[in-house]
């Protein structure tokens, strides 16, 4: 009875559904100078917002009446279909990949997604013929859980009618905590004169290093360096502390003033000096790793020594010694850094 009342409009509640896009995706909703979105809200009668920010994810809400939201909806996907029939023209590839779309929908509603042992799921995707996936856990800092649904334009539409009628049906429970995507700080590392970015376990050579370097130079603020004397930039004091320096969690941006191509009169290979980390031993697990893993990589992507004291009795921390030039030392302690970083704030691995 309430299916088909909302699949032929009747139903004229207004609703709110929110979807997680790649900024590629948006990109191609949005379309050159705004003109695809703004003939959506149009053609649709649907409000359409995309979340603001330098994020790898955007969210995308669309409110509005039912009809409506099914008619924005319908565009997406057949803007999606349109896109990928574009890339497959210029590939060699022969099947089509399905258009999919993430929903992200609170978590308290996703039990009567799915249903009693999976029923409820496993009858929406048997009547409309496309794959739906619900995520085991929520998105991070939120109360919310992406639904991912992937199939014929015509198959997700159908899909998602069908899930707007269970989150009719049975509202959020309790406040709802939405998904905010993190703005894209992709840390710029300096090793061995040259930038790089980390993306996942890589470090990749940063494109438009100069240019970035001489805006970071420019709004770097000055922060303790490592225990080596550094010569400062021209024009600005940097100060300096030598020898030991208890290392607190969080991210430095490594020295610039260790980048010879910006820094005039300085020797393009430093030489080696050492630097001394205390670290708590409940968190020295998450940089040795699974058989010393971690360690080692961070060895191999830093190009220091590091060596990890044994632990002595009575002691709740252990000592780590980096050796190297300063930028390889800089790029060690980032890295450890990274790593007790995501260990605590629970973000996984690096």
């Amino acid at each position: 009875e309430m299916e088909s009342k909302v699949s032929e409009g009747g139903l004229n509640v207004t609703l709110t559904i929110r979807l997680l896009m790649h900024g590629k995706e948006v990109g191609s909703i949005i379309g050159k100078k705004g003109e695809t979105v703004k003939k959506m809200r149009e053609e649709s009668g649907a409000r359409i917002n995309i979340s603001e920010g330098n994020c790898p994810e955007r969210i995308v809400t669309i409110t509005g009446p039912t009809d409506a939201i099914f008619k924005a909806f319908a565009m997406i996907a057949y803007k999606f279909e349109e896109d990928i029939t574009n890339s497959m023209s210029n590939s060699t590839a022969t099947s089509k990949p399905p258009v999919t779309l993430r929903l992200v929908v609170p978590a308290s509603q996703c039990g009567s997604l799915i249903g009693k042992g999976g029923s409820k799921i496993k009858e929406i995707r048997e009547s409309t013929g496309a794959q739906v996936q619900v995520a085991g856990d929520m998105l991070p800092n939120s109360t919310e859980r992406a639904v991912t649904i992937s199939g014929t334009p015509d198959a997700i539409i159908q899909c998602v009618k069908q899930i707007c009628v269970v989150m009719l049906e049975s509202p959020p429970k309790g406040a709802t905590i939405p998904y905010r995507p993190k703005p894209a700080s992709t840390p710029v590392i300096f090793a061995g004169g040259q930038a790089y970015t980390i993306q996942g376990q890589y470090a990749i050579p940063h494109p438009d290093q100069l240019t970035k370097l001489h805006q970071l130079a420019m709004q770097q603020t000055p922060f303790t360096p490592l225990g080596q004397t550094t010569p400062a930039f021209p024009g600005r004091s940097l100060g300096s502390v030598a020898g030991k320096q208890r290392s607190s969690i969080m991210l430095p941006l490594p020295d610039l003033t260790m980048f010879p191509c910006i820094c005039p009169g300085l020797d393009a290979s430093p030489p080696a000096s050492t630097h001394e980390l205390t670290i708590p031993n409940d968190l020295i697990g998450c940089i040795i790793g699974r058989q010393g893993t971690k360690i080692n990589e961070i060895r191999q992507m830093s190009g220091a020594q590091i060596k990890i004291a044994n632990a002595t009795e009575g002691s709740s921390e252990r000592q780590i010694t980096i050796t190297g030039t300063p930028a390889n030392i800089s790029l060690a302690q980032y890295l450890i850094n990274a790593r007790l970083t995501s260990e605590v704030t629970g973000m996984g691995a690096l």
